[in-house]
């Protein structure tokens, strides 16, 4: 299937690995223009060079930093004009138990995975929506649904977002003009953030391999996903094809949150 994005402009955050790679392959193979973001320089080069080789026609571009702070979303934004994809995500908060986390715990939270990602979609729907087309992608959890009970900042930093796009989205002014906002929620996939939750629910290394089947044996796949799929499914959401999607909290998760909606 051509998605119909060939040529166009994409931001990737936090894709130098992981859910954030995976979308930044698939977009790449598309002939999508290209400007990633990561901490990590070296793994982030890394990417970029694969990207490349990947897809020789495109430009990929690479803008290092904490996308968190204001002066790396400035970068970001200047290196990608115009901005027609936007592909929100960010490493979750830390496991732990809400008794050990103060005021301060909690706003990084807020600031990393609610408030970044809206301080990216102000900066980038209107000119979405002056050209006619627009895509933004937010990568959240699937604890939105089904929350994790050590994963406490992230339930709760994550669930702000989603009420956020929710009436975001459904604005005639963005969604009659081929402006579209969703809300990925990935299950179990294997990355490194799974294995630190992994680690933090295990006694130690000699129990993770057993805490990791135990997990895979709740989800009716038998097994955890595949970055290469994610991205796949994210591709798909930015295409020509998916203009009547907005404002849905899309799981993927291999079948493992039981309820009926």
């Amino acid at each position: 299937m051509d998605l119909g994005i060939q040529g166009r402009w994409a931001i990737v955050c936090a894709a130098s690995q992981g859910l954030g790679k995976g979308c930044a392959l698939a977009l790449a193979r598309e002939d999508v223009n290209l400007v990633i973001n990561a901490r990590g320089a070296e793994t982030l080069e890394q990417t970029a060079a694969e990207l490349r080789s990947q897809a020789p026609g495109i430009e990929v571009r690479t803008v290092v930093g904490d996308v968190s702070l204001p002066v790396v979303r400035q970068q970001l934004l200047a290196s990608c004009e115009p901005v027609d994809i936007l592909i929100n995500n960010a490493g979750g908060p830390p496991p732990g138990d809400f008794r050990h986390w103060d005021r301060e715990d909690w706003l990084k939270a807020l600031d990393t995975n609610m408030l970044t990602p809206i301080e990216l979609i102000k900066a980038v729907v209107d000119g979405m929506a002056e050209r006619g087309f627009g895509r933004v992608i937010n990568i959240t959890s699937g604890a939105v649904k089904a929350p994790i009970d050590i994963l406490g900042l992230s339930n709760g930093a994550r669930s702000g977002l989603t009420g956020f796009i929710a009436g975001l989205a459904r604005q005639p002014s963005l969604a009659a003009r081929n402006v579209t906002l969703n809300n990925v929620l990935p299950g179990a996939f294997d990355t490194a953030r799974l294995q630190k939750t992994l680690m933090a629910a295990s006694r130690g290394d000699s129990d993770l391999e057993a805490v990791a089947q135990s997990r895979r044996q709740a989800i009716p796949a038998g097994r955890f996903g595949s970055a290469d799929e994610f991205g796949a499914f994210c591709a798909f959401l930015c295409s020509i094809h998916s203009g009547y999607i907005t404002g849905q909290n899309l799981l993927i998760d291999g079948g493992a949150y039981p309820g009926t909606f």
